[in-house]
């Protein structure tokens, strides 16, 4: 996975400022970890299965996640951020 850019959904930057700021900065930390190298460990990227089928997820901690849909160019989309329950929405 290429990661030329990251952008933010509405949707995901509301859902980032309702979070505790000790999780804010623990996604902003998965963030760096994650442009630098998608497939570092901790992050546990995987893609979602169902109606979820063309989303990926990356976990902020062992509680939080963020939801993202990966561009043909390159771009991520960051969709969602929350509690594991978000793939449910």
């Amino acid at each position: 996975m290429i990661i030329k850019a990251i952008h933010y959904d509405q949707a995901f930057e509301e859902q980032f400022l309702g979070l505790p700021k000790g999780i804010q900065k623990k996604a902003a930390k998965a963030e760096t970890f994650f442009r630098k190298n998608p497939f570092y460990p901790s992050l546990r990227l995987h893609k979602l299965h169902g109606e979820l089928k063309d989303l990926w997820s990356i976990s902020i901690d062992q509680k939080y996640r963020i939801i993202f849909k990966a561009m043909d160019d390159g771009v991520i989309l960051f969709i969602s951020a929350g509690l594991h329950a978000i793939y449910e929405r």
